[in-house]
């Protein structure tokens, strides 16, 4: 599966727009500021395709990208920022909710800061995907602001935080220099044809 090969398909702000063509769907999740875009650009080797926002939060719909005609590349709202009215996070919670109980997802790719420990949000974010059953990847991104020592100890904290019983693989990685970019493309088309 060729990730340079990406179409734009469609944004669905209702569950009753959601894809359902059997095709393989990867989710992709990230807290409102941890670049999931920028993870997503690079993979895509894309400058601006996913839409990098200056406001965090501004995904606020299931965009739905095809990949090679293979599969699809599915981005979802931001979560965990504040700066959006009450009703606006809730309508993102419902249709959230909606996807992940719809039983689309093939495989569930999160996006954390490599920097930081992760946030309730974030461990809320993981155990929706783990209640999938799917396989899941997470991507420590920014892995470039960390110094090198910094690395290892880091990465054990998301590992312990996230998927203390192994239940899924970090996976380190920098939208800004591309570090992890062949490993992630790689562990995607293993776990899809496992």
């Amino acid at each position: 599966m060729n990730f340079s090969k990406a179409e734009f398909i469609l944004s669905a702000v209702e569950p009753s727009k959601f894809l359902r063509d059997g095709l393989p769907q990867i989710a992709f999740a990230g807290r409102s500021n941890v670049g999931k875009s920028s993870v997503i650009n690079r993979l895509l080797g894309r400058k601006n395709f996913a839409h990098v926002g200056a406001t965090p939060g501004k995904t606020s719909q299931v965009n739905y990208f095809k990949l090679d005609g293979a599969a699809y590349l599915v981005d979802l709202p931001g979560y965990g920022y504040a700066k959006v009215s009450k009703a606006e996070r809730d309508r993102w919670g419902k249709l959230m909710e909606s996807y992940f109980a719809a039983g689309l997802i093939s495989l569930g790719v999160q996006i954390v800061d490599a920097r930081h420990q992760p946030t309730a949000d974030d461990r809320t974010m993981a155990e929706w995907f783990y209640a999938t059953g799917c396989p899941v990847l997470i991507v420590a991104n920014k892995l470039d602001k960390l110094k090198k020592s910094e690395i290892e100890p880091n990465l054990v904290r998301i590992r312990q935080t996230l998927c203390p019983k192994n239940e899924a693989e970090v996976i380190p990685f920098s939208a800004e220099t591309g570090v992890g970019k062949e490993e992630l493309i790689h562990r995607i088309h293993d776990k899809l044809h496992a």
